[in-house]
């Protein structure tokens, strides 16, 4: 294990810096309880990039929130981004009621949700003093886990039985585990659940990072862990694609190490995720542009073991 996490520390990433965190920062939002979030950033620095973190929907026995996936929010903050968690509509705790109608998934109110966070920066500067001033309003990503990223698929610019919610604030996307295609790519009892599983990723064409676990086990459809990359395969945007070896769904642990979602806790695949994807962003927001050159030329070496990088063939 310690020859791994070794391996993982060969991927290129800056040091770490003390990080500031506001919780809770409650948004109003008209006919329902305000929505709520975690905002976790640098203590100092300015024009820092803004990362909107979706999480899943999580399995019975674990309740997503704002309060999770604290490996790699607080990995992003300690190195310069400004990281806002909200708890989604879909969240067991602070969500909304799941007998409401559209739960209990609530897909349309969690891409309601971003927007709102994005219609309100200031209001978020203003219960946040210690950043106020310092978050660059023009670049903004946003990232999401599991149906997260289904959430973040469609503000890219997935489209829905032809209906498009692409915003054009969001600059770039990550989307971890995110379903794949739907309708005839699920179980029969997997499509009747989730029809809104069958969007048309063809419409993302914002720069986007694709992320999957190698040994993920999808219940949704027959096909294997694949089904995950479905995104990169169809969006135009999606440049790049991140496999991590050795881990399945959780990516060794994003949601935390006390987290059901995180069915293994892999040090050295968690470390691994976030040195990549905090590089890719590094890169895509022209923070250190050669920042994505430097981690594919050190996967094409000694840490070949932990993840493999396929890019999209211009």
């Amino acid at each position: 294990m310690n020859r791994l996490i070794n391996l993982s520390r060969a991927l290129p990433a800056p040091e770490s810096g003390i990080t500031v965190a506001y919780t809770p920062i409650r948004l109003p939002m008209p006919g329902r309880q305000p929505l709520e979030l975690r905002l976790t950033a640098p203590a100092t620095g300015g024009n820092l990039p803004i990362v909107i973190l979706s999480h899943g929907f999580g399995p019975s026995n674990y309740i997503p929130s704002k309060d999770g996936y604290a490996p790699l929010a607080q990995f992003w903050a300690e190195r310069g981004l400004a990281v806002i968690q909200p708890t989604q509509a879909s969240s067991r705790v602070g969500g909304l009621d799941p007998d409401l109608p559209n739960g209990p998934f609530f897909w349309r109110e969690r891409v309601d949700e971003i927007r709102v966070i994005l219609d309100q920066l200031a209001e978020i500067e203003r219960q946040a003093p210690a950043v106020t001033g310092r978050l660059d309003h023009d670049r903004i990503a946003v990232a999401g886990h599991s149906f997260g990223g289904f959430t973040c698929g469609l503000l890219l610019g997935a489209r829905l039985q032809g209906e498009d919610f692409t915003d054009p604030r969001i600059r770039a996307g990550i989307l971890l585990a995110a379903p794949g295609r739907g309708g005839a790519d699920l179980t029969p009892e997997s499509a009747e659940r989730f029809p809104f599983f069958d969007v048309d990723f063809s419409g993302i064409n914002i720069p986007t990072l694709v992320v999957c676990g190698a040994e993920d086990d999808p219940h949704f459809t027959p096909r294997g862990p694949e089904w995950h990359a479905d995104p990169f395969h169809d969006a135009p945007g999606a440049d790049a694609l991140l496999t991590i070896n050795g881990v399945g769904h959780g990516l060794g642990g994003i949601a935390g190490w006390d987290a059901r979602e995180t069915e293994a806790e892999v040090p050295d695949a968690l470390e691994a995720t976030c040195r990549l994807t905090l590089a890719w962003l590094r890169s895509t927001f022209a923070i250190e542009p050669t920042a994505w050159t430097q981690s594919k030329t050190a996967l094409e070496g000694n840490a070949a073991a932990l993840a493999k990088i396929t890019m999209r063939k211009k």
